[in-house]
């Protein structure tokens, strides 16, 4: 993963068709961990459309500026940053029933490389990532 959606997020639909991976949940989505108030990105499961699109779609898509921020890399780097989040109710990641916790040393994920730290630690607005 390394794209987050913030409580900016006004529930459009607009972002969720346009993922090539099914990363997106809606708001009422009982796997979302902000059910009935955002939609929210699988960070197990999102690639930031590496291998797909030039730029993530989604974040392409969405009609709210700072709605689609970055995020950091679903990255074994990043193991303890997913599980803190996981436990604070951050983020809701997957529990496989024979893998357990997908966390990144289970499953990493693509990302874009160059994309700076201090973008996704800021957690920055993807679109203007993009914008000249």
């Amino acid at each position: 993963m390394a794209v987050m959606i913030t409580d900016e997020c006004i529930s459009c639909d607009a972002c969720a068709p346009e993922c090539p991976v099914a990363a997106i949940l809606s708001e009422e989505s009982e796997k979302n961990p902000y059910a009935g108030e955002y939609f929210y990105v699988k960070p197990e499961t999102c690639v930031e459309c590496v291998g797909h699109a030039d730029s993530p779609r989604c974040a392409e898509a969405c009609p709210t500026e700072g709605a689609i921020v970055w995020d950091m890399p679903y990255t074994a780097d990043f193991e303890s940053y997913y599980a803190a989040g996981h436990e604070e109710g951050k983020y809701l990641i997957r529990d496989h029933k024979k893998k357990g916790l997908m966390l990144p040393s289970v499953k990493s994920q693509a990302f874009m490389e160059a994309i700076g730290m201090d973008l996704r630690e800021s957690h920055a607005d993807v679109a203007a990532s993009f914008r000249e």
